[in-house]
């Protein structure tokens, strides 16, 4: 049985309560709904979220990637999302910072569809974004000199993150990583072997979410 499709009334009442946990311009809400639009349609052949969460999609996918804005410098030029799946949450930064003429996102996906379905949004959007269908670490090896910004959801255990974090040539300003409640313990285990300046930040969408904020790694 195919997952119910949100009506009209339910996607206002979802989008509304997470405009109000993230909100952002009348210009940047509207490249938003394009990208919910585009989503819901693709969804019905492609399958690029969880089904049971294509009810809150405003609140589940777009907020909760949206909260990670504040944490990107306006001297940021380069944003690269790890795992990018539906765009979660690298697209959604891009349509927020679609109006930085020097920004620019790179989302890594190496499922076809998946990454299909990015490039797409992006044409739509005419978003300042490049869509790399390949593994991460083949794509990180291009364009690792550019990055300020690391970002990933829900992609990896924190040691996975971090080898792909603290090898690369120039280490990013800052990587967001978006955790769950067994943050405390990915972090000890982390710990064994790299030096980790970071913060923990409480999400605004799930009450069991973190932010982990990286400012600087190191191996031991």
């Amino acid at each position: 049985m195919s997952a119910k499709q949100p009506d009209e009334t339910s996607k206002s009442a979802d989008q509304i309560e997470a405009l109000n946990l993230v909100p952002v311009s009348r210009e940047t809400k509207e490249r938003l709904e394009v990208y919910v639009d585009n989503l819901i349609r693709w969804q019905k052949i492609k399958n690029l979220v969880g089904p049971k969460t294509l009810a809150e999609v405003w609140t589940r996918h777009i907020a909760d990637s949206a909260q990670l804005a504040p944490f990107i410098s306006s001297e940021a030029k380069c944003l690269v999302d790890l795992g990018s799946g539906a765009g979660f949450p690298g697209l959604v930064l891009a349509c927020l910072h679609a109006e930085r003429a020097n920004f620019e996102t790179h989302l890594i996906e190496s499922n076809g569809r998946k990454a299909a379905f990015l490039r797409e949004v992006a044409r739509t959007l005419k978003l300042n974004v490049h869509v790399h269908d390949k593994r991460i670490e083949e794509a990180l090896q291009a364009i690792a000199p550019q990055i300020d910004v690391l970002t990933a959801r829900a992609l990896a255990p924190l040691s996975d993150l971090f080898k792909m974090y603290g090898f690369l040539p120039r280490p990013p300003r800052k990587a967001l990583f978006l955790k769950g409640q067994d943050i405390d313990s990915e972090l000890t285990e982390a710990a064994k072997y790299w030096s980790i300046n970071s913060e923990i930040v409480p999400s605004r969408t799930n009450p069991e979410g973190r932010i982990l904020v990286v400012n600087a790694i190191r191996p031991k």
